[in-house]
Parts: C-alpha cells; sequence; structure tokens
C-alpha cells in the first residue's frame, strides 16, 4: 500500500493558497481515479482507493502545514508503512513555478510541514515538489505562500495537477524518474516550460 499525503492548511480561507498546491494535486488525483468521498481519519481527511492495480490512501491532514507530521505519522504507522511507501506531495520555493521534481530523502527547504513528517518519521520518504517560485525577499515568503495564486497562474496551476493526476500511476509503481518526466513534458506541451518566475533565485 503507498501513503500519498498532500501538504497544506485546512479550510475554505486557505483553499486556494501557494502553501495549499499539494492539497490541490492530491484533490485532482481524488477525481480523475474515482476514490470514494473523504472521510475523517488520522487527523486528516483520508480516502482509500487503487491506482495501477494497487491500494493507495490520500491522506490531506487537517493539523495545518506545521504539523503535518501528526497526520501522516499516524498514518504510516497505522499501515505499519516503510517509508518508501510514503509520499508528501509539497510547494517548493525554490523551484520555479509550474516544474516538478520527486526525490527521496534530502533536506526541507525551511518547510515546516516537511521539518514536522522528518521529526516523527525520519527522513527518508519520498517527495513531490511543485513548484511555486520565491518572492525575492526572505521576510516576505509567509505572505507570499499564504496568499492565493494569481489570476495568471491558475491555468498551470490547473494543468500540473492534472497531469500529475494522469500520470499517478508511475509514482504508485515507484517509477519516481519516469513519473517526473511524464508531467513535466506534458507541462511543456501544454506551453507551461517556461513560466515567468518572480524574483529570487530558482532551481530549473
Amino acid at each position: 500500500m503507498l501513503l500519498v499525503a498532500g501538504l497544506g492548511n485546512p479550510g475554505p480561507a486557505y483553499r486556494a493558497n501557494r502553501h495549499n498546491i499539494g492539497f490541490m494535486a492530491l484533490d485532482a488525483i481524488h477525481a480523475r481515479h474515482g476514490f470514494p468521498p473523504w472521510r475523517q481519519r488520522f487527523q486528516g481527511e483520508a480516502s482509500e482507493g487503487q491506482i495501477a492495480g494497487q491500494r493507495v490512501l490520500l491522506l490531506k491532514p487537517k493539523t495545518f502545514m506545521n504539523e503535518s507530521g501528526r497526520s501522516v505519522a499516524e498514518a504510516a504507522r497505522f499501515l505499519k508503512l516503510p517509508l518508501d511507501q510514503v509520499v508528501a506531495i509539497h510547494d517548493e520555493l525554490d523551484l520555479a513555478p509550474a516544474r516538478i521534481r520527486v526525490k527521496a530523502g534530502g533536506g526541507n527547504a525551511g518547510n515546516n510541514g516537511l521539518r514536522s513528517i522528518t521529526a516523527l518519521l525520519g527522513n527518508d520518504y519520498r517527495r513531490v515538489r511543485l513548484g511555486i517560485g520565491h518572492p525575492g525577499d526572505k521576510a516576505q515568503v509567509a505572505n507570499y505562500v499564504l496568499s492565493d495564486f494569481a489570476k495568471s497562474d491558475r491555468a498551470w496551476v490547473e494543468t500540473l495537477c492534472d497531469e500529475i493526476a494522469r500520470a499517478a500511476e508511475w509514482l504508485v509503481r515507484g517509477e519516481d524518474e519516469r513519473f517526473q518526466q511524464i508531467v513535466q513534458q506534458a507541462m511543456i506541451a501544454a506551453g507551461h516550460g517556461e513560466i515567468t518566475a518572480p524574483r529570487g533565485r530558482l532551481a530549473e
């Protein structure tokens, strides 16, 4: 079984925030693959279904971003999952908008949701990093991630989430590199390969 957790903050006030792109991607997976309705479980909203013939639990923690680990760790421990079967989908400041990178382990890049998961589970879970760009000034980061995506961003955000859902079978099969490649190529084909980024140094 695979646990896929989207990171974000619960409630309508945060729904369209940059920080909530992990929730948006999970909602797209949920819809495309016909998962049953969300239900309250593991201090979050959970839904269990199948992708590519494998059982998958989708989880949206309701503990708020900074305490994401409480929900994710509870689910992972209950299901007795090794860390390579735990995936966190999250926003990434140091990645250009509309870019995606997948990796196992590594640093938390200032993401408090990842820091919380790492503190409770360890570091070797898999991460799907979704680029949102950087405001260019560290003092502006909190306001930036807790602000809604601009209208000009909505097309690529929707396309990225849709393509993640479309390619999810490769993530479930553990073929992370192929999953990343398929999504990024689809974004380029859709005309979202060269998004104008906010100020700041961004990883390409």
